[in-house]
């Protein structure tokens, strides 16, 4: 076998083994690595916000089933608000003892007359604080999980341009050295390939993630209308003047 043949051999086993994933990121442009290390970033930061808000809700569900048994078992409000210590991660719960707090406030007021007791616009003050309790929670359910969105709608478009800039990588190159050979191009459009995946591996889980909270909030906002309805319901029954 002649010299060139040789050399040609070892070129073209060089170029097979280096056509991998890991090969492709080491040998990526800068601009394309750093697009991966931001990929990747993100990435890491949906899966530890899923992690997080997947214990919270999972702790919160089993709180607010305690807590809603409690509540139609309680023979008072003063008892069950009493013991409100034990429910620290109900979102309910939290409802629960702001409305009580603001009921109470409600029945040491004293009217015109000088006799302390509800007044029957009263009940709207109650019912703008369950409300404003409510929105706290929700607020609170929602907290991070725009960093999800955000990685879902522009994780593919992150990843476009990395595809975008180890082609034309490609092309300098041809352009460079005159020819189109596959190991010429190959490099690139290895580049190319690899920042089109990531891009999509870290979008992907984040929408399928962010659709899952946002249907279990949807679920707790329902837990906490239906509560709140009940208390008002019972508070204006009980405490209210007709």
């Amino acid at each position: 076998m002649s010299t060139a043949a040789v050399a040609s051999s070892v070129t073209s086993s060089k170029v097979a083994i280096n056509t991998g994933a890991w090969d492709a990121i080491m040998q990526a442009s800068p601009i394309v690595q750093l697009t991966l290390v931001i990929l990747v970033a993100l990435s890491i930061f949906c899966w530890a916000i899923a992690f997080a808000k997947y214990r919270n809700f999972k702790n919160l569900t089993s709180a607010n089933e305690r807590f809603t048994h409690r509540f139609y078992k309680a023979s008072s409000l003063e008892s069950l608000y009493e013991d409100i210590d034990s429910f620290k991660d109900s979102s309910i719960a939290r409802v629960f003892q702001a409305g009580y707090l603001e009921l109470k406030k409600l029945a040491e007021r004293k009217p015109e007359g000088g006799q302390a007791g509800l007044l029957v616009s009263g009940s709207d003050n109650l019912e703008r604080t369950l409300r404003k309790s409510m929105d706290a929670e929700l607020a609170a359910m929602e907290s991070r999980l725009s960093l999800l969105a955000t990685t879902g709608s522009t994780g593919p478009f992150i990843g476009l341009f990395g595809t975008v800039w180890g082609i034309m990588g490609s092309f300098h190159k041809i352009g460079a050295t005159g020819s189109a050979s596959l190991a010429v191009v190959a490099p690139g459009i290895s580049e190319a390939l690899v920042a089109t995946a990531i891009g999509l591996a870290a979008a992907i889980p984040a929408v399928a993630l962010y659709n899952h909270f946002i249907a279990q909030i949807k679920k707790e906002e329902m837990a906490l209308n239906s509560f709140s309805t009940d208390f008002l319901n019972i508070a204006k029954r009980n405490f209210f003047k007709e």
